[in-house]
């Protein structure tokens, strides 16, 4: 059964965000699923929106103007820490909140900085969010393949969370 934001799995799924940088986002495009990378800006007032920089001229504006709805997946497999996010994606222009989001190194993928009229800030909103945190250390995998040879079950370490987001 999915928990609601306000069970303490909100600031564990934060906490796994914020571990993991780049995120797969999905759309649909013609009938057809299609993933990109996408850097996730750190916003310090998280509160259930995610935010991207990305291109106004870019394909996935049409995708998403057609259909918002998008899944993003985030992995992170030497801590075995994995995030799936729904949600609705909207175009923004906001120039406080890009000004606040904005950091220099992205400057890599928009030369013209802020002042790029090419430049949209993609903010996906989450409806409902699942975890999973897992130990990743050898002795884990072990003890995990020595019940499974023996007793023919697999073990359950690490955490398992499922988010309905409230609107």
């Amino acid at each position: 059964m999915a928990q609601t934001a306000k069970d303490g799995k909100f600031d564990k799924l934060i906490e796994m965000i914020d571990g993991i940088d780049v995120a797969m986002m999905t759309s649909i495009d013609q009938g057809h699923l299609r993933s990109r990378p996408m850097w996730t800006l750190k916003d310090p007032d998280f509160a259930g929106t995610l935010y991207f920089f990305t291109r106004l001229s870019s394909h996935k504006i049409e995708e998403l103007q057609s259909n918002p709805q998008v899944g993003l997946s985030y992995g992170n497999p030497s801590k075995q820490d994995y995030v799936s996010v729904s949600g609705h994606a909207r175009l923004s222009r906001d120039p406080e909140r890009m000004r606040r989001l904005w950091a220099e190194p992205m400057r890599t993928w928009f030369p013209e900085g802020l002042d790029d009229p090419d430049l949209g800030l993609l903010a996906v909103e989450i409806e409902m969010a699942e975890y999973w945190d897992s130990p990743s250390s050898a002795m884990v995998h072990l003890y995990g393949y020595a019940k499974a040879a023996i007793t023919g079950q697999s073990p359950k370490p690490g955490d398992h969370g499922k988010l309905n987001m409230p609107h």
